[in-house]
């Protein structure tokens, strides 16, 4: 999945967490992070809408459903004809075995009268029932025939069976698909908030875990139960045609079943749903424990964590325990019925069959069309499980799909020139919730080619501010405008193309580091990557690795160092050409040789750009065109450097702060304050139009460069 969040149509407004999170996108350290709170659970929805709202997914192919159905009535049919067939060859056979018994040269109705005379009524309504020749034996022309027939029957009857089951199979595939876009496209739509309040290894078993068992479930039930419900009815027409006394007796089967399956279904939907539930919880924790891996060594946590795993994965099997259990006792209780069912057609046929109401062969039609009749309600029963393992699946997508989207793109949406750089607020007002406002009237302006440093303490609310600027969140009351236009009457698309980031947190994908500097331009030239990687010294270190810019990157970039992983992500930004800068502690994780280095390129990289910095270390903005200083989420000062050290407020408390020489913990001791001379290594920021300076670089002890090659590391 793209980790860029793309407008949608027909959304409603944004909702908001109780509280601002920590850090959100910029940092990926919010409660949806790998060390976040638990999602809580949703209560689900009830079986038969869900079911019916799944069923739905396959609207689309609704002609080609038309032709499974067909193709189905088709298999039923020639299958449930088979033992009425069948029964034929077993009267002939039957009949050809009495003809042997009794004297040849009469005829049946003679044979017949001579029972009667005897009296032995009952053999004599037997006979009559029955077509036989006295003495002719067995009529193996008439049992072949039937044989042909009956092998025909069944071998076309797998065949458009086989030709169902491969049609279903392709609209099923195409449904998951549909739907697996669906739920793409809808995190997309979703706004950060709901991210920031689910965790990862939730999303990702819904995403994953659910839609897969979907699909499983569809396929393995959806043919059943249109061949179960088909045969039921079909096997219940040629009952009531062979005897309808007979007939309401296997009847009797359907209100049992009917019952048994509703009690059951009751208790073991919730234990699905539970079980599901659990599993999101359960993939979460591993998740979790995998991003945090380190942590949970250093710290020593190992034990705790085996036992939240222990606790969690009890849950997921007690769960599973109870829903497959319970609905296992579907089955033997169908088994049970149908037996019970078996037994009695058997006597009352023998009856029949005795009185001459019945032949030999209708009876043993029956007891094969009694057991066809059983067996498909026995499949449904057995089903139980996996249509409501589905359906509690379905229930979490669909949770997910109806999740509240991010407020609609304009439309029709405005621009404005490319060229466009200065951003400008006004009255700007946000709170994550209404209890606990957190910026207010908040009014500025960055010009092209200014630089606004964003400053304070860990967790100030820093991030809140880019967040806007990003669309991320919307501003309750006020405006952000870009070239004069308020950034709502823009596409996030446009405007989040207009702007380049460089985060504290490093993201690089699978891929070799060619591609992950691409990202920024896809279309990018060789000649485009590589000024970029030389312009961010990716250049200096890549030659040393096996394959250059072919380098290929695993999950998490591990075969690169931290401060490496972070050159290429600001090869990135240069590459993409941004008109808006933004610099989440951009040079956080490298060597301070390193960031001299990269911030001589961020001065470069900044001109007649508008670019806003998020800094701990005070030295690096000192130069900035404006300095915005937060506390609790509140714009306490801005100015310039030297104007908010002359306030001594916030800002000089700050700046003082990351000078102090070591103190006892008594606050009447002085505050020694290294001389300004301290600072002079750092490069300034450089002001729109001037040429930056080119401060010294001390050696690089892990690069030897020699003349005419490129840079190498010893």
């Amino acid at each position: 999945m793209s980790p860029s969040t793309s407008s949608g149509t027909g959304a409603v407004s944004t909702p908001r967490p109780a509280g601002p999170p920590p850090r959100g996108p910029m940092g990926g350290r919010g409660p949806g992070g790998p060390m976040g709170g638990m999602a809580p659970v949703v209560k689900a929805q009830n079986f038969g809408p869900s079911a019916k709202r799944l069923l739905g997914t396959l609207r689309p192919d609704r002609a080609k459903l038309i032709g499974v159905l067909v193709l189905g009535i088709l298999s039923v049919a020639l299958s449930v004809s088979g033992p009425k067939i069948l029964g034929e060859g077993t009267n002939i056979i039957f009949a050809g075995f009495i003809s042997l018994q009794v004297p040849a040269g009469a005829t049946k109705q003679q044979v017949i009268d001579q029972l009667v005379a005897s009296g032995n009524q009952q053999q004599a309504d037997m006979l009559s029932s029955m077509d036989f020749t006295p003495g002719a034996g067995i009529d193996f022309d008439r049992l072949a025939t039937v044989i042909v027939a009956v092998l025909a029957v069944y071998l076309l009857a797998a065949l458009f069976g086989w030709l169902q089951a491969r049609l279903l199979n392709g609209i099923v595939q195409r449904a998951m698909n549909r739907l697996r876009v669906q739920v793409e496209d809808k995190i997309h739509r979703l706004p950060l908030a709901y991210f920031d309040r689910v965790q990862r290894g939730e999303l990702l078993s819904r995403v994953t875990n659910d839609v897969d068992n979907i699909g499983q479930t569809m396929q393995q039930t959806l043919s059943q139960v249109i061949v179960s419900l088909l045969t039921v009815v079909g096997v219940l027409v040629m009952m009531f045609l062979i005897s309808p006394l007979l007939a309401v007796i296997a009847l009797v089967t359907i209100p049992l079943t009917l019952v048994i399956t509703m009690l059951v279904a009751r208790r073991s939907q919730k234990l699905f749903v539970a079980q599901w539930a659990a599993t999101g919880v359960l993939n979460a924790r591993v998740e979790e424990t995998f991003s945090g891996h380190a942590v949970v060594k250093v710290f020593g946590h190992q034990k705790d964590v085996e036992t939240d795993f222990a606790a969690e994965n009890e849950a997921v099997y007690s769960a599973s325990f109870g829903a497959q259990f319970l609905s296992g006792v579907i089955m033997p209780a169908m088994m049970f019925i149908g037996n019970l069912v078996y037994v009695a057609i058997a006597v009352v046929g023998g009856l029949q069959v005795a009185g001459g109401l019945m032949s030999i062969g209708d009876v043993q039609a029956f007891i094969q069309y009694s057991r066809q009749f059983t067996q498909p309600l026995s499949q449904l029963g057995s089903m139980a499980n996996l249509l409501q393992s589905g359906v509690a699946s379905a229930e979490r997508v669909f949770e997910l799909l109806d999740e509240d989207e991010q407020t609609p793109d304009a439309d029709p949406a405005e621009t404005v020139p490319a060229a466009a750089a200065d951003l400008g607020f006004t009255d700007v007002a946000f709170s994550y919730s209404t209890e606990r406002p957190l910026i207010q009237g908040l009014s500025m302006r960055a010009e092209p080619g200014s630089t606004v440093a964003i400053v304070g303490p860990t967790g100030a609310g820093k991030t809140t501010l880019v967040n806007l600027i990003m669309r991320f969140y919307d501003v309750d009351g006020g405006v952000i405008s870009l070239g004069g236009l308020d950034t709502r009457r823009m596409t996030r698309d446009d405007l989040r193309a207009r702007t380049g980031m460089v985060l504290q947190d490093t993201w690089l994908f699978s891929g070799t580091i060619r591609e992950n500097i691409a990202y920024g331009k896809p279309d990018a030239t060789e000649e485009e990557i590589v000024e970029a990687a030389t312009a961010a010294y990716v250049d200096r270190f890549v030659h040393a690795l096996p394959d250059g810019y072919d380098t290929l990157l695993d999950d998490e970039a591990t075969n690169l160092s931290v401060g490496e992983r972070q050159l290429v992500t600001i090869a990135r930004a240069f590459i993409s050409d941004p008109r808006i800068l933004i610099l989440d502690e951009a040079t956080s994780s490298v060597d301070t040789r390193t960031e001299l280095l990269i911030q001589r390129a961020m001065s470069r990289l900044r001109q007649d750009r508008t670019s806003f910095v998020i800094a701990h270390r005070l030295s690096t903005i000192r130069d900035a065109d404006l300095i915005l200083v937060m506390e609790a989420g509140s714009i306490v000062e801005q100015g310039s450097h030297d104007e908010l050290l002359a306030a001594r407020g916030a800002y000089w408390r700050l700046y003082n702060a990351q000078f102090d020489a070591p103190t006892s913990d008594d606050e009447s001791d002085p505050v020694v304050v290294i001389p300004e001379v301290v600072l002079t290594e750092a490069v300034p920021i450089v002001s729109p139009g001037a040429v930056p300076p080119e401060p010294p670089i001390p050696p690089d002890p892990q690069v030897a460069e020699v003349p005419g090659e490129p840079s190498t590391r010893v």
